[in-house]
């Protein structure tokens, strides 16, 4: 019996709660609207900043037909290709993938190398690529989803590691890079890195490219060693990742202990990494909690302890009734949460327009389709996230409560 009584009573002030708030929200109460407003934002850029990080956890590595393994420095094994782009890198590469290539077990080997570069055309467009450096064989095979049909088989630049052999200055673009650079078949392009600038002419255009929770990036591929060249990597010969494709699992055992220091990933296809060990978009999500809860917390806390002092005649009443001080303290809870609530529920769908915003201005600007992804259970993040406002910014305005006499209360 004390149980239903007791239940009863918090029914009746969670109920009293959202009157309460039901009624300054018809009013318009200034206080309560920003409350609302500021969560609503807080949630809005949580969402879209999560929305941001889960595009780039979910990249997909650099692909190749048929690939079984991969070989990496064992700290970004599990990194996103933001990260490894200026990563650690391997070295020796050209030797190691010479040894690797006598070995008859294997079909295809090349080492990777990537590096965001500016390119400029002679119309004076002037774009940031992401180029893939690669040694290519006759087959034409697709890396990064691109054919690499339209480069010179092997590495002629490399010329036995002196690196001054025959610059091809081949560059084979998606259709996608295509466009945003204005080029075609032949169109040339100074391409600009580190101080060093050389020239590049598109050898082939083809469709595809690094699909990704990103989008499809700009992207092109060239030989390795041109690469090294323009990124100042000639030094060690060093490239980001080794690409190794065979039908016999036994060539696993001899990869693992090739280089000291790195792993082999065994991913047929090379499809997207799980999304928990992104390190980088796991600290762009944790940051952006913590600034919408921070931001959150003290905005409501602050705003809802001005709605008290304004109210206090009514709590004052309350009181004067009857209310225990818990009773107005649960009383007052409850309105922090819902006004949180109702702006962590606007918030969310704010940040579902952001996203498709964010995903519009990437693809007009900088030719990425899709940079940011809105996942349902984002719905239940954002809500989760204003309950933890709710209940954070609480003990201010419910210490402000307790400070209130009746009787001074009363006389407002």
């Amino acid at each position: 019996m004390g149980n239903s009584r007791r239940l009863q009573r918090i029914s009746g002030l969670i109920s009293l709660a959202v009157t309460r708030i039901r009624g300054r929200l018809a009013v318009a109460s200034s206080r309560v609207v920003f409350s609302v407003s500021g969560v609503a934002l807080a949630i809005m850029l949580l969402t879209v900043v999560t929305g941001v990080s889960l595009g780039l956890a979910s990249q997909s590595a650099i692909q190749s037909e048929s690939v079984d393994y991969w070989i990496v420095p064992e700290e970004t094994g599990q990194s996103s290709l933001a990260v490894e782009v200026d990563g650690p890198q391997l070295g020796g590469v050209h030797r190691a993938t010479s040894r690797l290539r006598s070995d008859d077990r294997i079909s295809y080997v090349t080492p990777v190398q990537t590096q965001i570069t500016r390119v400029t055309g002679a119309d004076g467009t002037r774009e940031y690529i992401l180029l893939v450096g690669v040694i290519p064989d006759e087959s034409g095979r697709n890396v990064a989803g691109l054919s690499t049909a339209g480069l010179t088989p092997g590495d002629p630049y490399y010329a036995n590691g002196t690196y001054n052999g025959s610059w091809t200055g081949e560059l084979v673009v998606s259709s996608g890079t295509a466009d945003l650079l204005n080029g075609s078949l032949g169109s040339e392009y100074t391409a600009s890195d580190r101080g060093t600038t050389r020239t590049l002419q598109i050898a082939n255009v083809t469709d595809g490219g690094i699909q990704s929770g990103a989008g499809t990036l700009p992207v092109g591929i060239v030989h390795l060693s041109e690469l090294q060249a323009l990124s100042g990597s000639t030094g060690g010969d060093q490239a980001q990742q080794i690409l190794v494709s065979t039908n016999d699992p036994s060539v696993k055992s001899k990869l693992a202990g090739f280089y000291p220091g790195t792993e082999v990933v065994t991913q047929t296809g090379f499809a997207s990494r799980d999304v928990s060990t992104s390190n980088l978009s796991l600290a762009i999500a944790l940051a952006a909690f913590v600034t919408a809860l921070v931001t959150g917390v003290l905005l409501v806390g602050t705003i809802m302890g001005l709605e008290i002092l304004a109210d206090r005649s009514t709590l004052a009443l309350l009181g004067a009734i009857g209310y225990s001080a818990r009773s107005q303290s649960l009383l007052i809870l409850t309105e922090t949460v819902v006004v949180t609530l109702i702006g962590g529920f606007v918030g969310v769908l704010l940040g579902a327009g952001g996203i498709v915003v964010v995903n519009a201005l990437s693809a007009d600007l900088l030719g990425v389709e899709s940079i940011a992804l809105f996942d349902p259970l984002m719905f239940g993040y954002g809500i989760c996230v204003a309950v933890i406002i709710g209940v954070l910014a609480a003990p201010y305005p419910i210490w402000l409560s307790r400070r209130i006499e009746p009787v001074e209360g009363l006389q407002q």
